[in-house]
């Protein structure tokens, strides 16, 4: 289902301003019980309204991160070297659109239109993940985030999919499967560079040490930063903390950088074997908030394509929504 179609309109707008009328406590009490009996929520079934607005703004931050994610990698298609990596590029640039669709699917299950998301996305209002606010100025940038990035997303849906609900479930197990395609991608890439000559692999480390600090951003502020991180794992929205989701990519991927002879641009880093806790130095949470909030290296120039798109297209949406208002124009 689309639009507003579980949701009546009124409670649409109390929504949107954010509702703070107490929930029904029996109905709160028999949402979580389903909940902690492991059942999935559907779109059609009663859910408390924070629950929903947390679910809207993840889902659809989630969403416009896979439109904008494509952008990085996409400028790429015309320069990726040779044939065979050019139409990997291509095949993952429609994949990330894909996935946008599907997760755009899943948000509008809980009320808010998919117009309604992409004008707060060129607006600026809307949110998406950090990363894509960096550019990838070389092949090796491509590298990083094919095996990295993608490796720290994977990290983060696997445990999501698992979650209560059951649209957004669904959805990401789908775009996992590809997920694990293109990270086979990235890590081909990524040790080309690193076993390749002198130069390539010097390019590889630069490329690394500009993306590490946008990884580690990548998961969000510390459990102690987090402001929703405690709600959302009770209703098994997340279903790790931002802080458990970083040591668990810092396992994986740690020794997969350093075996192919690279340094992590990091001094600190370092395990306490004992807790399983991962140490690292300073974050700048400052710069991850500045990003978040458009104030990145690309921010405006992600947008800006989407508004080009937006404004150079608006036929194709017309041609397939309203083609009673298409004017076909004749072959000569």
């Amino acid at each position: 289902m689309y639009g507003n179609a579980f949701v009546d309109p009124d409670e649409w707008k109390k929504l949107k301003k954010g509702d703070k009328t107490p929930e029904d406590p029996v109905k709160l009490e028999a949402f979580q019980a389903k909940i902690d009996r492991g059942e999935k929520i559907e779109p059609s079934d009663w859910m408390p309204k924070e629950y929903r607005r947390q679910l809207i703004r993840m889902i659809e931050q989630h969403a416009n991160s896979e439109l904008i994610g494509a952008l990085p990698e996409g400028t790429w298609i015309t320069r990726a070297p040779g044939f065979k990596r050019k139409m990997a590029i291509i095949a993952k640039v429609q994949d990330e659109i894909g996935h946008a669709q599907l997760l755009y699917n899943a948000a509008e299950s809980l009320g808010k239109s998919r117009v309604a998301m992409l004008n707060d996305l060129m607006s600026g209002k809307a949110k998406y993940s950090n990363v894509f606010n960096y550019p990838a100025l070389t092949w090796a940038d491509v590298a990083v985030i094919g095996f990295l990035v993608d490796g720290a997303a994977i990290v983060n849906q696997l445990i999501n999919s698992k979650g209560s609900y059951g649209p957004y479930c669904r959805a990401l197990k789908r775009i996992c499967a590809e997920e694990a395609f293109h990270l086979k991608q990235g890590h081909d890439a990524f040790v080309a560079l690193a076993t390749g000559t002198p130069k390539q692999q010097s390019m590889l480390q630069e490329a690394l040490n500009r993306w590490w600090r946008p990884l580690i951003h990548f998961f969000g502020p510390s459990d102690k930063q987090s402001v929703h991180g405690e709600t959302l794992q009770r209703w098994k929205v997340k279903m790790a903390s931002n802080d458990d989701m970083r040591n668990k990519f810092f396992d994986q991927y740690v020794p997969k950088i350093t075996e192919v002879g690279l340094t992590i641009p990091d001094p600190e880093l370092r395990k306490d074997e004992a807790t399983g806790e991962w140490f690292y130095g300073d974050p700048d949470w400052d710069e991850f908030f500045r990003v978040i909030k458009g104030d990145g290296p690309c921010n405006k120039e992600r947008l800006a394509v989407r508004h080009w798109v937006n404004e150079n297209h608006q036929w194709v949406s017309d041609a397939l929504l309203r083609p009673d208002r298409v004017r076909m124009v004749p072959l000569a």
